[in-house]
């Protein structure tokens, strides 16, 4: 079958930069609502709770950062994945502090995945061996 745009074909290289800045703003997000609740996540554990706080805040922003700037991304990715398939079980252990519902996990756990296959993309710092 032929493609019905193929001149968009050559724009190919953008995609994972679309899927690096989709996972990034929602990486963002999830940070600042975890900051936003921070008091309500802490109670949950109170012998550790507001240092994991803290370090997950941490955590989705720095790995946000790297997939904004491209720089290491395929690592980022998998960071990425590793935090969501965490959020997954979060979500089923603790349901009262909930940020982002299971659909929107497992939608960027294949986000991550694709990023950590197929690259960078276009715009980033990566170089390809």
């Amino acid at each position: 079958m032929l493609n019905p745009f193929p001149d968009l074909l050559a724009l190919g290289f953008v995609a994972p930069t679309l899927l690096r800045l989709a996972v990034a703003v929602v990486l963002f997000y999830l940070a600042y609502q975890q900051y936003a609740r921070r008091k309500e996540i802490a109670a949950l554990r109170p012998s550790i709770g507001a240092s994991f706080t803290l370090a997950a805040i941490v955590f989705n922003t720095l790995v946000g950062l790297t997939l904004v700037f491209g720089y290491y991304t395929q690592i980022g990715a998998l960071l990425a994945l590793l935090g969501q398939a965490y959020g997954l079980w979060a979500n089923k252990r603790y349901p009262s502090v909930v940020i982002l519902p299971n659909s929107t996990v497992i939608l960027l756990i294949v986000m991550a995945l694709s990023l950590l296959l197929s690259g960078a993309g276009a715009f980033a710092q990566d170089l390809p061996l």
